[in-house]
């Protein structure tokens, strides 16, 4: 077995323990791909990624995304997080300032500070537009809504296959009830707006129905790149706003959502929690 350099960091994070856990491994370019989802799945996390020496000679990296069950071309907390681990070991960035991530969606560019907040430009969405009738029936049925209670809705498929609802506020967000077994394969994001004075403009939730152990993201920086396209683009949110996220988990994550000409960026507090050596 040979030794990696492993670290777990906090992506979204307001502090210990209150964003969303990612597992990095570097240097993983020895490795299979049974390797890695074996991996993936003894981490149990959300997502676990390993870094490899970058195809495309315009970017610095190249990342590689596992959920426990599958691999995914695309995720936002896991490219803030690999991004950081990657400076941590000493990565130098071609560009000073911007990071270029390559994945499975091809290159997405990576801000960052001294401070530890990084942020991601939205990769394109594969799909977009109203989603059918017949799925807003079959969502609303398995999270115990009326049709009436959704104000909107659209595809927010930019990898992972979103489904996003917009509801009344905030409050009607956190009293959803998934029925996951009624929801899967579905992944579902919902977002209502916050009241004045709460320390962030809307509520989301990521309902994973698509997981083989259904479950709610606590910060999730793919949906809430689709939001952030679809809400500023269609004129429902300003040019920047700031989300909470897994408040009924327990945490506190804070996502800010920023237009930049015609870029969407997604940025947050990115924390390394653990860092050692795993043998694979």
């Amino acid at each position: 077995m040979a030794g990696h350099a492993f670290s777990q960091v906090d992506v979204f994070t307001t502090g210990p323990g209150l964003g969303n856990p990612l597992a990095v491994v570097a240097a993983a370019a020895d490795l299979t791909d049974a390797q890695m989802q074996r991996f993936a799945n003894w981490t149990n996390l959300s997502e676990t990624t390993f870094l490899l020496p970058p195809l495309d000679e315009r970017a610095d990296y190249r990342v590689r995304i596992f959920t426990p069950g599958s691999e995914l071309p695309f995720a936002g907390h896991p490219t803030l997080g690999s991004a950081q681990v990657w400076l941590e070991n000493g990565g130098v960035p071609k560009n000073p300032g911007i990071v270029v991530q390559e994945c499975g969606t091809g290159l997405v560019p990576v801000r960052y500070d001294d401070g530890g907040r990084l942020a991601f430009a939205a990769p394109p969405r594969r799909r977009s537009g109203p989603l059918p009738e017949e799925n807003v029936a079959r969502i609303c049925a398995a999270l115990g809504l009326e049709r009436s209670a959704v104000l909107r809705h659209q595809w927010a498929d930019n990898g992972p296959q979103w489904q996003a609802l917009q509801l009344a506020d905030a409050q009607a967000v956190l009293e959803v009830e998934p029925d996951y077994a009624a929801l899967a394969p579905f992944g579902v994001g919902l977002v209502g707006a916050s009241p004045a004075g709460s320390g962030a403009d809307f509520e989301v939730r990521a309902l994973m129905g698509f997981e083989p152990v259904p479950a709610e993201d606590p910060a999730t920086g793919s949906l809430n790149a689709a939001l952030g396209q679809w809400l500023i683009g269609d004129g429902h949110a300003p040019q920047r706003y700031t989300v909470r996220q897994g408040t009924r988990l327990g945490r506190d994550a804070r996502i800010e959502v920023a237009a930049d000409g015609p870029d969407v960026w997604i940025g947050g507090q990115v924390r390394t929690v653990i860092r050692g050596t795993v043998e694979l």
